[in-house]
């Protein structure tokens, strides 16, 4: 705290002393003119002991803190079952013949994400935030090399036999589902799946129905008991009904709340933030869904032996189960991707599967002009396929966004969508990235919103010449421009979260590991691949 508060001229800071009479301690704030608030600390009022100290990020955001277990629940977070799942990953992936290949660096690449989230669960957002790059760098290169060469890894015979990968594989699902069910949590963003099912099945568009706390300035009616801070979490809705509040779900693609409605059939809503049954059945729903995708990818393109790595993969990788057990709506982008993939050498499926798959997470359109160019590059002779695409994507769209027409007034519902999804995340403030630390720079951090503004530029033009080059693409090579555009885009994101991993890693794993199954690497399209 007084390393942090000598970064400030003492004489612009404002202190202030608050008796809290409900948990004994006295709240201690300080700001400075130009930053606004900057420290808060919590001290015990019988024993004058430092209960609670929080700077930079930590003041405004609860999940910069370090709270043990607040994703993914404890287990996931404790190091003998994250190196658990890691080791996995490395000894049934790894070329182990070869310890200094390439392919192992590119497993380590992919778990060294494992280093920045450590320092996240600590509470050192400016050192996980940094540690992100090297490895999304790292890797954009790698699938941006391999999409443009179309050559994958070589790798040495693999060691374990395809039946003995298989096994495993099915014991790890068995445990990650075991493991979701146990001790895994559901955070706000499986949350707002569930409310926003529940707002359609009531006929009503999700986009600004969501439970809030307050209404034209005025707070709710409470119908819960405050929290050790006195926050009240459940309040009498203009609905009539008591719910937990989450008053920013209503910030992604009508198809990520459409997704839950099985699981709010089978297991109903109480209308609180408990136990939520709907939604751990709809995040294991789409988990298994991603493996079945990546083995019938695996099998089409590279048989047996592909499609038990490619399974294998997911099952073991730890960041896969990160969602899992913090039961978030990022499976789900992935897996309609992954099963378009499955069938990519038709543009109506192609465009069914980005449209659904960017109506869930709005990330995923970036590759729509790529997918749309399938597998020849925009020419005059390939314009009918591109069109075939584009038919499947506006229908797709069109029956997506339809639940906006649940509204009285559809041109309300269209705004409310579009200020509540795109405006809300173009706009959107956060310290999990480098790019927005402004308000962090009469602190010493770095100011890098230019550079971002520069690199966003530069990724939606990679994504435009997608389109255009290379002439013609393999299935290897779509799955790793894929997995590039995806990285490209988390790159410059002013929000990131590691839950975002599973967007690219099913594509990723398909250009990297393919030398496992001999996916088909020549000049030849998906139209020729049995």
């Amino acid at each position: 705290m007084a390393d942090w508060l000598s970064r400030y001229p003492s004489s612009k800071l404002t202190y202030e002393s608050v008796f809290q009479v409900n948990g004994l301690y006295w709240r201690e704030r300080v700001w400075d003119t130009k930053a606004g608030q900057i420290a808060e600390g919590h001290v015990d009022d019988a024993s004058g002991i430092v209960t609670e100290a929080w700077t930079g990020p930590q003041v405004a955001w609860g999940m910069a803190r370090g709270s043990p277990g607040a994703f993914g629940g404890k287990q996931i977070n404790t190091l003998p079952v994250w190196l658990g799942f890691c080791a996995l990953f490395l000894i049934g992936l790894g070329d182990l013949r070869r310890p200094l290949s390439l392919r192992n660096l590119d497993l380590l690449a992919l778990l060294s994400f494992s280093v920045s989230l450590w320092y996240f669960n600590q509470g050192r957002i400016f050192s996980s935030a940094s540690l992100v790059y090297p490895p999304l760098i790292y890797l954009f290169g790698r699938l941006l090399y391999i999409g443009i060469r179309g050559r994958p890894t070589r790798v040495s015979r693999p060691v374990w036999p395809v039946w003995l990968l298989a096994a495993v594989t099915v014991f790890t699902i068995g445990f990650r589902i075991g493991l979701n069910i146990r001790d895994g949590n559901v955070i706000d963003v499986g949350y707002a799946g569930v409310i926003g099912a529940d707002r359609i099945v009531s006929g009503e568009s999700p986009y600004g129905h969501f439970p809030i706390e307050t209404l034209k300035g005025k707070t709710l009616k409470a119908c819960g008991a405050p929290d050790s801070e006195g926050n009240v979490h459940e309040r009498i809705q203009p609905n009539g009904r008591c719910e937990s509040i989450n008053p920013e779900g209503d910030t992604y693609g009508p198809v990520a709340y459409l997704a839950y409605i099985p699981g709010l059939k089978l297991f109903g809503w109480s209308h609180k933030w408990d136990d939520l049954p709907a939604v751990r059945f709809t995040t294991i729903l789409f988990d298994l869904l991603s493996i079945g995708g990546l083995v019938l990818v695996g099998r089409r393109f590279g048989g047996a032996r592909l499609a038990v790595t490619l399974a294998f993969a997911w099952a073991a990788y730890p960041f896969t189960q990160y969602v899992s057990s913090s039961n978030t709506n990022d499976a789900i982008a992935p897996a309609f991707l992954i099963w378009g993939f499955w069938l990519v050498s038709s543009p109506w499926v192609r465009g069914t599967a980005v449209a659904l798959s960017g109506w869930t997470k709005l990330s995923s359109l970036i590759v729509a002009p790529l997918w749309a160019t399938y597998p020849e590059a925009l020419r005059l002779r390939s314009l009918g396929k591109a069109a075939r695409f584009v038919a499947a994507f506006l229908v797709t769209s069109v029956a997506s966004l339809s639940v906006l027409a649940l509204e009285p007034s559809l041109r309300k519902a269209i705004s409310t969508f579009w200020n509540k999804t795109f405006h809300r995340q173009i706009g959107r403030e956060s310290p999990f990235s480098i790019w927005d630390w402004r308000q962090y720079h009469a602190a010493g951090i770095p100011n890098f919103h230019i550079v971002q503004i520069v690199l966003i530029a530069l990724v939606l033009a990679l994504a435009v010449a997608s389109a255009f080059y290379p002439r013609r693409r393999s299935p290897l090579q779509l799955a790793a421009l894929t997995g590039a555009l995806l990285i490209g885009l988390e790159l410059v994101m002013t929000y990131w979260f590691y839950t975002y991993i599973v967007w690219f890693f099913p594509f990723a794993a398909v250009a990297l590991l393919a030398g496992a199954g001999g996916i088909v690497h020549a000049r030849r399209d998906a139209e020729q691949v049995t």
